[in-house]
């Protein structure tokens, strides 16, 4: 199994804005279009115009916003990486909280703390969940320690010597 490896930092940032974007864009596009199909007058005419009508003004404000989002997270991230010279689950805490600030910045102080206070306890959440998923999934594919004795394994052939459960030769 091949290993997962990120982009160097500098196309990093390039990379998550415009996974960010995309995210943002689809997920924006179904939420707006049930929407719209909601709220339009009644009619199959009506619903699927209002639909459609909503995807195309909502879809790409929602794609940007997220992508605002994912590139200064990134960029931040990259940016803890050269300065811790490590990269660990600390970076994107730190960078999740620090982009909640940031975005808040126009709010006011208690927005930001509150916003930092999200983004960072949004990121441990999700951090968190992903070193579990992964030391579960690698206990699972440890390999079982054999048995010392086998009771239904065939006896040994061709003068061989079986070790017994004690580490004795037998």
């Amino acid at each position: 199994m091949e290993e997962y490896v990120r982009e160097p930092c500098p196309w990093r940032i390039v990379d998550d804005c415009g996974g960010a974007f995309s995210m943002g864009a689809i997920g924006g596009g179904v939420f707006q279009a049930v929407k719209g199909f909601r709220n339009a007058p009644v009619g199959v005419g009506h619903r699927l115009r209002g639909s459609a009508n909503a995807v195309r003004i909502r879809a790409p404000q929602i794609g940007g916003s997220f992508a605002v989002w994912g590139g200064l997270f990134s960029t931040i991230d990259c940016g803890l990486v050269h300065l811790r010279g490590k990269e660990d689950p600390w970076n994107s805490i730190t960078s999740g909280a620090l982009t909640g600030a940031i975005l808040a910045a126009r709010s006011g102080p208690l927005t930001m703390v509150g916003s930092a206070m999200m983004g960072g306890i949004l990121l441990a959440l999700i951090e968190g969940f992903g070193i579990l998923l992964t030391r579960y999934t690698a206990q699972q594919f440890q390999n079982p320690i054999p048995f010392a004795e086998d009771p239904s394994a065939p006896p040994p052939s061709n003068g061989e010597q079986q070790q017994g459960a004690k580490g004795q030769f037998q």
